[in-house]
């Protein structure tokens, strides 16, 4: 190979068994880096019965994850392309495990705290590590479009599947058991050396050190004033903050156009089709987060159902996910990838525009409306990562991975703040003003006051929200199939005129 180290000789592009082999050893980190955005759903109560967090630390176990796993992803791909995919993954691994021990028999509030944050630094290494050697090893188009497919679909199924393995095991264990999970799965990377080569930049230049807090700064200070604003409103303190990550972005950005060594080489850029599939990504994540604000308080709040039904029943719409990615990459080898994922956002649409319909009785219609969206969103996402791994150097794969994941971080957060913000609005001033505080804020707070005239208003209210966002959301994924045809045209024909990558 010429455009990176490895230990392979000259062979055909096809992929055998042994690389695929080593592509299902490589989805379990995969899985469990996604698994642990939501394992904690049903632990924290028994979290709080044995350490007795205070109400800013029992945020910080939650958050303080996702924090260190967006804020390290551009860096870990970058470090990545330099030492090599594959030690990193390993260092991850070793760094993934370890905590998820620490974090298990956890004796305070603070090491429970250090414990996540040390795993958001191991997923930080373990999600642009894969990707990037998914790239390397499948340099075949068809056999690269199909993996990338199945990554996108494990990455969104792990999520769903987190909440319920965590609460089947805190039904016959403790808590910290959700977290011993992740042990025998690390354990069983030792086969990555065995199976997997080495692939890593020949000439990656000088490692920019001061890109690093740059980079932390300009992620960091945008998602978390974001998701609080999700949380609580746009505030003074909140916008001051977003302010703050998009000033330092700006640094970042012109550092990383003036240096020869920059962390995020300008080469990943002329690729067509990159930065068009990073935006596209994002607006995808950004319908999916969005949605999440309010389906599962639908099943719960609305519907009535325990926590451990409504996750149970929050699988479903996974069956349909998992076929999507794959089905959608076997039409894009016969089709115009463009078009493929234009259409992707047009199913997602009328996912939202079933949800729309849904009215404070419709468990089947809005499982059948988030099974529809999240198969239009993954079939997005699939296409769009792999085309902008395909445009991308093979050198640089770590790097692009982790814009592409920094992306979906970015998009994410905007979907809960936003369309979040337009079913809290609406949920607002359809509450009589009578309505205490607590209840005009939020459904389990009207829930909460025990009048049963002002809950089921409160739940009328709350799926008149929901209508709306759905409305919002579908407009906004109708104008990003628009978008998609106005930007991948050329780009998407680029990319099928590539040589294979050897």
């Amino acid at each position: 190979m010429t455009n990176a180290t490895s230990t392979t000789t000259d062979r055909s592009d096809l992929a055998g068994r042994k690389e695929w082999t080593a592509f299902v050893v490589l989805l379990l980190p995969l899985l469990l880096v996604s698994m642990d955005v939501s394992v904690l759903f049903f632990a924290i109560p028994s979290i709080d019965r044995d350490l007795a967090p205070s109400a800013t630390q029992q945020l910080w176990i939650f958050d303080v994850y996702g924090f260190a796993l967006s804020g390290l992803l551009i860096t870990m791909g970058s470090l990545g392309d330099r030492i090599g995919r594959r030690k990193l993954l390993l260092l991850g691994a070793a760094a993934f495990g370890t905590a998820s021990v620490g974090a298990a028999y956890a004796t305070s509030p603070e090491m429970l705290i250090a414990a996540r944050a040390l795993l958001g630094i191991g997923g930080a290494t373990l999600m642009p590590s894969t990707m990037g050697l998914v790239r390397n090893m499948f340099r075949n188009e068809r056999q690269r479009s199909t993996a990338v497919g199945i990554w996108s679909g494990a990455m969104a199924g792990g999520i769903a599947l987190g909440s319920v393995l965590s609460g089947v095991m805190l039904q016959h264990f403790w808590w910290g058991s959700v977290f011993l999970i992740n042990v025998p799965a690390m354990v069983l990377l030792v086969l990555v050396p065995m199976l997997v080569p080495e692939f890593k930049d020949p000439n990656p230049g000088r490692f920019d050190l001061w890109s690093v807090p740059l980079s932390m700064g300009a992620v960091l200070p945008v998602v978390y004033g974001v998701k609080e604003s999700a949380a609580h409103g746009l505030d003074a303190r909140n916008a001051l903050i977003i302010a703050i990550g998009l000033l330092v972005s700006w640094f970042f950005v012109r550092r990383q156009r003036v240096r020869d060594d920059a962390m995020i080489s300008r080469e990943l850029f002329r690729g067509k089709g990159f930065a068009a599939g990073i935006g596209l990504n994002s607006l995808a994540a950004f319908a999916m987060m969005g949605s999440a604000f309010f389906t599962t308080q639908y099943l719960q709040s609305v519907l009535g159902m325990s926590t451990m039904e409504a996750a149970l029943w929050s699988l479903a719409p996974s069956l349909a996910v998992g076929a999507a990615a794959p089905t959608a990459t076997a039409i894009a080898q016969r089709v115009d990838r463009t078009y493929v994922i234009s259409a992707g956002f047009v199913i997602a649409a009328a996912g939202f525009a079933l949800l729309a319909l849904s009215d404070t009785d419709s468990l089947w219609l809005l499982l059948v409306g988030s099974a529809v969206m999240s198969s239009g969103i993954v079939t997005v996402m699939a296409l769009v990562s792999d085309l902008a791994l395909a445009t991308a150097p093979p050198e640089k794969a770590g790097s692009a991975a982790s814009l592409l994941e920094t992306g979906q971080e970015f998009g994410g957060a905007m979907g809960m703040a936003l369309l979040g913000a337009v079913a809290t609005a609406v949920y607002a001033a359809d509450l009589p003003d009578s309505a205490p505080e607590a209840a005009r804020k939020t459904l389990p707070g009207t829930l909460a006051t025990g009048d049963a005239s002002l809950i089921s208003a409160g739940r009328e209210a709350f799926v008149h929200s929901m209508q709306y966002a759905s409305v919002a959301g579908s407009l906004i994924l109708l104008a990003g199939a628009v978008l998609a045809v106005a930007l991948l045209r050329r780009g998407s024909g680029a990319v099928k005129q590539l040589a294979p990558t050897h």
